[in-house]
């Protein structure tokens, strides 16, 4: 059964109110699902929020040639003075990205996109 990215993207959004957009890009960086909460300014727009998805992948990519002495990445968490960006990849070719405000509790949040995928997963 395939991954519905928007439900995803959604539940994730609906999980925590600090959260303050999730969804999926693709290796091409574009965004395929997902989207911001209502009611919250976006701090990034237009070409920058392409550039942050660009950054997102390629740092993904970064430790790759690494895999397997250290396993594969499974999140990368980036504390900013005004945000916290988590990249979560869910294959080689996606990953699901989260903004929220500072200080949100984002190990609930990967452990809940993992449970989610590997849910989807096993069906």
């Amino acid at each position: 059964m395939a991954i519905n990215y928007d439900e995803l993207s959604q539940q994730i959004l609906d999980l925590d109110s600090q959260v303050r957009f999730a969804g999926v890009a693709n290796s091409k960086g574009m965004m395929v699902a997902g989207g911001h909460k209502e009611n919250v300014e976006q701090m990034l727009v237009g070409d920058e929020v392409g550039m942050a998805i660009h950054y997102a992948i390629q740092k993904a990519e970064l430790f790759t040639n690494l895999a397997y002495k250290i396993g594969r990445e499974t999140s990368s968490i980036t504390e900013y003075e005004k945000v916290t960006l988590i990249s979560i990849p869910i294959n080689s070719q996606e990953l699901f990205l989260v903004s929220t405000e500072p200080h949100a509790d984002y190990l609930k949040i990967v452990d809940t996109v993992h449970s989610i995928l590997d849910s989807q997963k096993d069906n």
